[in-house]
């Protein structure tokens, strides 16, 4: 039993005997903590000055935004750029930010506008990060590596969304917003470090994109082609605009339905994070993906929200909770994987900046919405929302991968299908 164990967290834990990745993982995982301490105190702060619903998705759509209008540019761009150099660029602007947002927290009374303005320059490096960094780990490992390590990187990106939001709640109810934001800022440090060190002798480049006319459209065509990758996008659309909208309707639930404060939204979203986590790990062994599976996931999402919608109070909503997160991210591990392992090499950053838009761009358009729900009616019903847009979206992908028939049928084989790295 202790040799099959120890045999198991060896299979597991492979790509570590990888020292770029080893590097990438430590820098990445310490980042991320802060990069969702962030993400969580901004949307905390804004419902403090604020307890409008619809000042919430405004700061939403000014985080994610620039994806929407930039990602397809920014995904091309992955493709033309050294990926490395192009990290380190968007990090130490990222830093910046933070930092700024820092200074602004102190203030006995910060400008929301302000506020805003920090937000959409951090969703301008987002637009740029995403692309090159889920791009560069397939570069970091051997080929029999790659679904090793993309599945490790989804697990430490997953467990950063458990301990983050934790420590915003944490830090928020002991120093304050100012000084979570400064957390964050140094947090960077790490990231940096890690990609300074990276030896690029060691990288396996992909083939560089040169120059020309109509290659953001050369990217759309080729996903509308593949329908492996058309149909989970489409669904993806869906799903992004008005299921994955957590940081508008759950703080709100948490306030409003439960009568709870700040702190027990981020214990929540941990719990939420954690049932991710779980998910992640049970489906990285997964051997074949098909859209078959992308059906079968944003089925079980959608009715996880639906039964959240009612929970009666925050003791059931944690329960509840993880099966949300389970859901979720079975879900973005199966649409994802097909858009990884499907997509052509010299295509890749473009497709999964199309991927990053359908998702994290939706999310501008789909947060002031349920934003506008909520304030109008409750926050079930913005829950209740996205649990019916997942279920619709499970029909109509189901409905196509019929009319498709065997193109959309064939798995997709590996050692390992990859667990993506989630794009938030």
């Amino acid at each position: 039993m202790r040799r099959r164990l120890a045999g198991a967290t060896r299979e597991t834990f492979r790509s570590f005997r990888v020292r770029n990745f080893r590097l990438f993982f430590v820098g990445q995982g310490i980042s991320q903590v802060g990069n969702w301490l962030t993400l969580i105190a901004q949307t905390l702060l804004v419902l403090e000055l604020t307890g409008d619903g619809l000042a919430v998705g405004i700061l939403t759509a000014c985080q994610f935004g620039p994806i929407l209008l930039m990602g397809a540019w920014t995904g091309l761009i992955a493709d033309r750029w050294d990926k490395r150099q192009l990290l380190l660029i968007v990090q130490v602007g990222a830093m910046a930010q933070s930092f700024a947002l820092g200074a602004l927290a102190f203030m006995d009374d910060p400008p929301l506008a302000g506020i805003y303005a920090l937000a959409v320059l951090g969703g301008v490096a987002m637009a740029f990060d995403n692309p090159a960094r889920r791009a560069v780990v397939v570069e970091m490992v051997p080929d029999e590596l790659v679904p090793n390590a993309v599945s490790l990187n989804s697990a430490m990106m997953t467990s950063s969304r458990v301990i983050g939001p934790a420590l915003a709640g944490l830090l928020i109810a002991t120093v304050g917003y100012g000084w979570a934001f400064v957390v964050d800022g140094i947090s960077y440090a790490a990231v940096l470090v890690a990609l300074w060190m990276i030896r690029t002798a060691d990288l396996r480049a992909a083939p560089v994109t040169k120059r020309g006319e109509g290659q953001v459209r050369e990217g759309l065509r080729y996903v509308r082609g593949v329908p492996e990758l058309f149909i989970p996008l489409l669904m993806m659309a869906v799903v992004g605009t008005l299921t994955f909208n957590f940081q508008v309707v759950f703080p709100l639930m948490v306030l409003q339905e439960f009568g709870r404060s700040e702190e027990a939204f981020t214990v929540l979203f941990s719990v939420i994070s954690a049932g991710s986590l779980v998910g992640a790990l049970y489906t990285a062994r997964r051997r074949t993906i098909s859209v078959h599976d992308v059906v079968v996931a944003s089925a079980f999402f959608g009715l996880a929200m639906l039964a959240f919608a009612a929970a009666p109070n925050l003791a059931w909503a944690f329960p509840l909770g993880v099966l949300v997160g389970m859901g979720s991210v079975a879900f973005l591990t199966a649409s994802t994987s097909i858009v990884q392992m499907r997509a052509a090499p010299e295509m890749r950053g473009r497709v999964l900046a199309l991927q990053a838009i359908v998702f994290l761009g939706s999310t501008p358009v789909g947060g002031p919405i349920l934003g506008a729900v909520v304030d109008a009616t409750n926050p079930r019903v913005g829950v209740l929302v996205g649990g019916v847009a997942a279920c619709v979206a499970a029909v109509g992908g189901l409905l196509a991968y019929r009319r498709q028939g065997p193109a959309a049928e064939q798995p997709i084989p590996e050692t390992e299908v990859m667990v993506p790295e989630p794009v938030a």
